[in-house]
């Protein structure tokens, strides 16, 4: 259970749903609120899928290009570790997503990379190495993970209206100062694993 709970932290604070909220609003401002729902689910969805392949064929792919587990907890706490200072100190990226967009969009930019981005996409096939004979437990956190994504990108309005911008960007910082946390110890543990060998 201990297991599940980490998992899915992790995973909620790569998808970063708050961080997310702004960019989400902006892309579809121009649709109505039913609009805006089904495009949010639609997406979600697509971006569900595209994680569940990439969880499932990770480790094949790891195997197939032979890297140990200390490899990949090594480099995994580093990609983590560079994704958390971007949450910290975010530069002109996030600007440029929230251009508005008038036609309806698909698979980009929401589903991807918004939400199953190459950071996401990389944590699970690092997952799926580490985790190779509890892959339910990655299944079930993935799920509750996207879930908890889906509920808060659904509650947008909600949020910015009740929290404002500068809540929500405080709130992601600290997010971020979570997931370096994390990424330190997934980086130790490969080093102590590795020290061992």
């Amino acid at each position: 259970m201990q297991t599940i709970i980490s998992i899915t932290i992790l995973l909620i604070l790569i998808m970063d749903p708050l961080g997310n909220l702004p960019v989400f609003m902006t892309v579809l401002k121009n649709f109505n609120s039913k609009q805006r729902r089904l495009i949010l689910i639609r997406e979600m969805c697509i971006a569900l899928f595209i994680m569940i392949l990439f969880l499932f064929s990770g480790e094949n792919i790891l195997n197939f290009l032979n890297l140990k587990t200390e490899t990949v907890s090594i480099s995994g706490g580093i990609i983590l570790f560079f994704i958390a200072i971007k949450m910290i100190f975010p530069d002109n990226i996030q600007k440029k997503e929230t251009q508005v967009i008038h036609e309806e969009p698909f698979l980009v930019p929401l589903a991807v990379p918004l939400v199953a981005g190459p950071s996401v996409l990389a944590t699970l096939m690092l997952l799926s190495h580490q985790y190779a004979k509890n892959i339910n437990y990655l299944i079930i956190s993935l799920f509750i993970a996207w879930s908890i994504t889906l509920l808060t990108l659904l509650m947008s309005d909600a949020f910015l209206n009740i929290f404002g911008k500068k809540v929500v960007n405080v709130l992601e910082k600290l997010m971020g100062l979570i997931l370096i946390m994390l990424s330190t110890q997934m980086f130790l543990n490969g080093i102590k694993i590795w020290l061992k060998n």
